[in-house]
């Protein structure tokens, strides 16, 4: 199946195909663009993070930390995990008699966080597996936590991805998910829109001299679900007392679920 135009120039996506920013692609081919995406940006992620958020992405992912009720000798997943910045709090947490497994499907930024963590002294308690969100390769009620963070939006069939993430969550476990979202102000959103689809870009070319990949990770944002979009996907996959929490004035997201 393919896209169908209408007479009103409306263009139809069928379910053969979905979303690679403002492109529509075919599905089998979105994970192979992403893929190029992230081999791309892997080596300057950490400083490009901090040049797009002026640092604020650390003070969004303490956040995260602090409503993972993570405690010593528990199984945490940082899926999506890439460079490891939750995975190194959450090894220290959990301590020796814990486990933290940071997946990701992209073997480059699988790598990043492999070296820097082991730079860092963080060895032991945190294992690697390069996996895809939609297709676990865990036991059934495995993680007492799963932490999604900025890799949501990426993933071509999302409800797939959160099934599979409820199947190897424990019961009394919690998901969360730290992403982009929609902003609340309309003041805010036209001043982050310019700076998105302008400034980033070129900050992207001058630093990483790469301006498509960092153009795509804005599209990308403008189509993943909202606020109450991503909470009743989640309360449809079986998510309970599922919630959100606006950050920076809803430019990010935490969305945060249980199962029971």
């Amino acid at each position: 199946m393919t896209d169908i135009s209408l007479d009103s120039g409306v263009v139809v996506q069928t379910e053969e195909t979905t979303h690679f920013g403002f492109q529509t692609v075919a599905k089998d081919k979105k994970a192979e663009k992403v893929a190029d995406v992230f081999h791309s940006v892997a080596g300057k992620y950490d400083l490009m993070n901090d040049l797009m958020s002026g640092g604020i992405h650390r003070i969004w992912k303490r956040f995260t930390i602090d409503c993972s009720g993570a405690r010593p000798g528990q199984r945490m997943l940082d899926l999506g995990g890439g460079t490891g910045d939750l995975t190194a709090k959450f090894s220290r947490i959990v301590g020796e008699k814990g486990q933290v497994i940071l997946a990701d499907i992209n073997n480059s930024m699988l790598n990043v966080g492999r070296d820097k963590l082991r730079d860092s002294g963080i060895v032991g308690n945190v294992h690697y597996v390069q996996a895809n969100a939609e297709e676990l390769p865990f036991p059934d009620d495995y993680f007492d936590c799963i932490t999604i963070s900025f890799c949501l939006r990426n993933v071509t069939d999302k409800e797939k991805a959160l099934r599979s993430m409820f199947r190897v969550l424990k019961p009394g476990g919690r998901l969360l998910v730290l992403e982009f979202s929609k902003p609340k102000f309309k003041t805010l959103s036209k001043i982050y829109d310019a700076y998105s689809f302008h400034l980033l870009p070129k900050i992207g070319k001058l630093v990483a001299n790469d301006s498509d990949s960092y153009r795509y990770l804005a599209e990308s944002i403008r189509m993943h679900p909202d606020q109450e979009t991503l909470k009743n996907m989640m309360d449809e996959v079986g998510f309970e007392n599922t919630s959100y929490y606006n950050l920076t004035g809803g430019i990010v997201a935490l969305h945060r679920g249980f199962k029971f």
